[in-house]
């Protein structure tokens, strides 16, 4: 989703602790701030002219007015999330702000803590369709342990969804430390991703058209040549996915890892998280930290899956073993098939499409995206059609 923000807020207070957030948390947003109370043929102007898609409230400066703003905002557009900024803890009247409309609530002092969790429950609900009718899917795409091929089936993955209707597919290399597409793929580094964040407020369609590479059909977004130490504290990642899920069918993006602010702030915003390891034991141990990370970081346990690969059932441990002990069920096993890897690694292309590696990641795929590849046309001989001609008289 791509957010365009209006906000109402006559106590100054109020607004520089709600502005640094709104720039931090949602960078690529523009906004509209209005200093002091409207009427409410100037807020259907606003919504109008502006047509923003999220709305925060100063609640505290004049009650009752503020009060008449949440409701006139509700009317106007019922799917407008609202969110009132209370000057202190009143949940009196916080119900009150609730039952006229507003969505969420804001206590000062507002703090980063309040505001992210604010914005992923609203994010959620556009996710879940109530607001959000793009259709599209983020699939993050993790290692549970360093060299599992994650980035691998990442790159692979994202090719193998044209097969399944997605007509406009992005690869995101979101890895701010050790990203590899660009090597993968054999792509001459010139832009980033961190282009595209330093460009906040002002990315537009034709900029990102600018900033990514296009092979095959897919679009990909480049990590950084050289790691980008520090990001988790300067930057914030979910509001250039939501930007890329506006305008892609799917986005497939590659992370680090699970640790840190940055690939965590994309495991919340994902669709489908695919936690990706092997069946040997230290992938098995990491495996486990990351799952438990992951659940105390509140992500969403439903939508992790967890993905094994450079599976042989032969050697390392066997698919009973790792559900057992991750106490989850193994969505879905890719063979061992180094040659096919290397080769593909070799000639920076996908994995050969005859390949076993291939035919697994395609029907991830498949599973992922829950739609069947389209049957090719049965070509028939002119004389079995004379035949079945003749049978049908």
């Amino acid at each position: 989703m791509q957010w365009k923000v209006l906000t109402i807020c006559p106590d100054r207070k109020l607004s520089l602790e709600l502005n640094p957030l709104l720039a931090e948390h949602l960078p690529f947003a523009p906004t509209m701030e209005v200093k002091e109370y409207p009427s409410r043929s100037d807020i259907g102007e606003a919504l109008q002219a502006q047509m923003p898609n999220l709305a925060f409230v100063d609640v505290a400066t004049n009650r009752e007015w503020a009060l008449s703003i949440v409701s006139d905002l509700s009317a106007l557009d019922s799917k407008l999330p609202i969110v009132a900024l209370h000057a202190g803890n009143d949940p009196d009247y916080i119900l009150r702000c609730l039952r006229m409309g507003a969505s969420e609530f804001l206590i000062s002092p507002i703090n980063a803590e309040q505001m992210e969790t604010v914005l992923d429950r609203i994010a959620s609900l556009h996710r879940n369709g109530r607001g959000n009718g793009s259709g599209s899917k983020v699939i993050c795409v993790m290692p549970a342990k360093g060299a599992c091929g994650a980035s691998t089936l990442a790159c692979s993955l994202a090719f193998q969804y044209k097969k399944y209707g997605a007509a406009r597919i992005l690869l995101a290399d979101l890895d701010p430390l050790t990203g590899t597409l660009s090597f993968q793929l054999k792509l001459k580094q010139t832009y980033s991703f961190m282009d595209a964040m330093s460009r906040a407020g002002g990315l537009d369609l034709d900029i990102w058209k600018g900033l990514v590479y296009t092979t095959q059909g897919v679009d990909v977004l480049l990590a950084p040549d050289q790691p980008v130490h520090g990001i988790d504290e300067a930057h914030d990642p979910v509001s250039l996915v939501e930007f890329a899920r506006m305008h892609y069918d799917v986005v497939v993006a590659d992370t680090g890892g699970a640790y840190g602010a940055w690939p965590l702030a994309v495991a919340r915003c994902c669709d489908e998280l695919l936690l990706v390891t092997t069946n040997e034991l230290p992938a098995l141990q990491a495996t486990q930290r990351s799952l438990a990370y992951l659940e105390r970081s509140r992500v969403d346990r439903g939508k992790i899956k967890i993905v094994v690969n450079r599976y042989h059932k032969d050697i390392g441990l066997n698919q009973d073993v790792i559900e057992a002990a991750l106490h989850s069920d193994v969505y879905h096993l890719i063979p061992s098939d180094y040659e096919s890897l290397q080769r593909a690694l070799v000639e920076g292309k996908p994995v050969a499409v005859g390949s076993s590696v291939a035919k697994s990641i395609s029907a991830l795929a498949e599973k992922l995206s829950g739609r069947k590849k389209e049957a090719p046309p049965v070509k028939t001989s002119g004389l079995a059609s004379l035949f079945s001609s003749l049978l049908r008289r």
